[in-house]
């Protein structure tokens, strides 16, 4: 593996050198190198070259013992009873070049084994031109008598001659040498061919022993054992992990879960009140004249009116189609019964369905701010969506839509205000309270970007969602139920929508002309002037025109309303009684 760090690197030690200081002893700095094709000349008491060393004297272990030598026989005559061998300190005889004067008695020369090398080659031969270079000498120890040591690895072999056989001759009395044997010098050729020279003994060993593996031997064991345990791991891991990936484990996984608990909820929590309204709440599918469009209406009574926005069935116009969907999955057709866009109102009529469930209506003044409601709509056609939050703000005035150009499809709606998600689908559906009853009618939403996404289409819901407060809702579907048409409170003036101080400035004319101030309307009874500026509804302070009129419509006609006004600097307050004017 390579981590980044530097590896060692492993260098030979140096090997000391030696000369020969006297006989048979190698000196400092001189290597020990045969003559080319000539044995060395053997000190006095070192083995010839090419015999056996013994180790140190005493008998090796395994080797045979040799008796203790007797004493001096006459010239020629072996000791009696013992066996002709070796005395100490003589060479022992083993395969190899004889030494001179060594001969058997009989006088006859041994053959070689092979017929003499013409090309010289070693190891029988003289050095050819790959000889080995001087080898480096290590010591060994002195070979005991009668044991043979193979030659260092890698110096070469001479063919040994056969020995004459051993005669009867009487051998020469065996002369001790005055000091030790010296210390033999282990050849070692790193160039020379492996498998020709024996084995090398160990230095501490006197005699041949077990064989000991080398710490490079043990540690390539090691290293191919640990090689293959972490193969044969890595196998049995891969199929362990396949089959548990394939079968997801060597067991069955049950996972804990809870039971089964009852499916009821409180009354008052948004699953409770869902549950209680999702039967009456529907969404309408319109299209006619090449619109289309989706939005949600809530059942009213069992004869199947169903109150919406007037926007939703609007694209119907008075020949398209609107089919009813019930939370349930059953559809029907429906007939357009009524619709005004002042108050952005109108309801529609199923027949032939049965068990219809009604929503109860609350009373939108009761609403308190911070109160939990839960909205319930089919944004983007997803039907039955539930989302619930707190009401915001009440008496929020606001107009919603204008896109006709001509003001006819503008509402203005004294809102109540949620943070409920209400988004474009939601528009009819029923804004509830914490008894599952309709306080308002969602219908307008307030967008960052104007109420367009960066892909043309309609953006959703920021938090700001506006619902018309159920008190005006039930009046306008009762008068569309009833009449087919709404009535409008007014006051009898006509306002001038470009003024932008502070309040609502009754204009000087009117649009098409005419007075201001309609003769003989609420206004002009109580006295109200062209120019007035007026300020306040009830002690409630409005700002702009658009705003008096979301007040007068949060009213009915014949109900009194107390106005403050300013005319020359000062301050007046106004009683009138609202009028009423067909709408559409």
């Amino acid at each position: 593996m390579d981590d980044g760090k530097p590896k060692p690197k492993w260098w030979s030690r140096p090997m000391r050198q030696h000369t020969v200081t006297e006989a048979g002893t190698p000196a400092p700095g001189s290597a020990q190198a045969p003559e080319p094709g000539a044995a060395p000349a053997a000190a006095p008491g070192t083995p010839a070259p090419g015999a056996a060393q013994a180790p140190e004297p005493g008998p090796a272990p395994g080797a045979a013992q040799v008796p203790e030598p007797a004493p001096a026989a006459t010239p020629g005559t072996p000791a009696p009873g013992s066996a002709q061998g070796p005395e100490p300190g003589a060479a022992p005889a083993v395969p190899g070049p004889a030494p001179a004067g060594a001969q058997g008695s009989a006088g006859v020369r041994p053959q070689p084994l092979h017929q003499p090398d013409e090309y010289s080659t070693p190891p029988y031969g003289e050095p050819g031109p790959w000889a080995p270079a001087p080898p480096v000498q290590r010591p060994m120890a002195t070979p005991a008598h009668g044991t043979a040591v193979p030659p260092a690895y890698g110096t070469p072999q001479q063919h040994p001659h056969p020995q004459p056989a051993a005669t009867p001759h009487p051998q020469p009395p065996a002369t001790p040498h005055p000091h030790p044997q010296p210390t033999q010098w282990l050849q070692y050729d790193p160039w020379s061919t492996p498998g020709v020279a024996g084995p090398q003994q160990p230095l501490s060993q006197a005699g041949p022993g077990p064989v000991r593996r080398s710490r490079k031997g043990r540690r390539g064991l090691a290293v191919v054992a640990a090689l293959l345990f972490a193969g044969l791991t890595g196998v049995l891991g891969g199929g362990v992990g396949a089959y548990i990936e394939r079968h997801g484990g060597l067991t069955t996984v049950e996972l804990p879960q809870a039971g089964r608990e009852d499916d009821g909820r409180a009354p008052d929590s948004v699953a409770g009140i869902a549950a209680s309204a999702l039967p009456g709440v529907v969404t309408l599918h319109v299209s006619g004249g090449g619109e289309q469009g989706t939005g949600t209406g809530f059942v009213l009574d069992e004869q199947g009116h169903i109150l919406t926005n007037h926007h939703v069935v609007d694209p119907a116009g008075t020949s398209g189609d609107i089919t009813v969907t019930f939370s349930g999955g059953e559809t029907a057709v429906a007939e357009l019964v009524g619709k005004d866009s002042g108050y952005d109102l109108a309801v529609v009529q199923v027949k032939g369905v049965s068990n219809l469930k009604p929503l109860p209506l609350g009373n939108s003044d009761n609403v308190r701010v911070g109160d939990p409601v839960v909205a319930i709509g089919a944004p983007f056609d997803l039907q039955n969506t539930v989302t619930s939050g707190i009401i915001s703000a009440k008496e929020r005035p606001i107009t919603a839509g204008g896109e006709k150009g001509d003001g006819s499809d503008i509402s203005y709606v004294d809102a109540l205000q949620t943070d409920a998600p209400i988004n474009p689908g939601n528009s009819g559906g029923p804004l509830l309270d914490s008894k599952a009853r309709v306080i308002g009618i969602n219908s307008a939403i307030r967008a960052a970007d104007s109420g367009s996404g960066p892909d043309g289409g309609q953006a959703g819901s920021i938090g700001l969602g506006f619902a018309i407060p159920v008190n005006q809702g039930k009046r306008v579907a009762e008068e569309l139920i009833n009449t087919g048409r709404a009535n409008h409170p007014v006051i009898g003036v006509s306002l001038d929508m470009k003024y932008t101080g502070d309040g609502a400035r009754v204009g000087e004319k009117a649009q098409d002309g005419g007075a201001s101030v309609t003769p003989g309307g609420p206004a002009a009874k109580a006295g109200i002037r062209p120019g007035d500026v007026i300020t306040k509804v009830d002690g409630q302070r409005v700002h702009s025109g658009e705003e008096l009129i979301v007040k007068i419509r949060a009213h009915r006609p014949g109900d009194r309303l107390r106005l403050t006004l300013e005319r020359g600097g000062k301050e007046q307050t106004k009683t009138l009684t609202l009028g009423s004017s067909a709408g559409g």
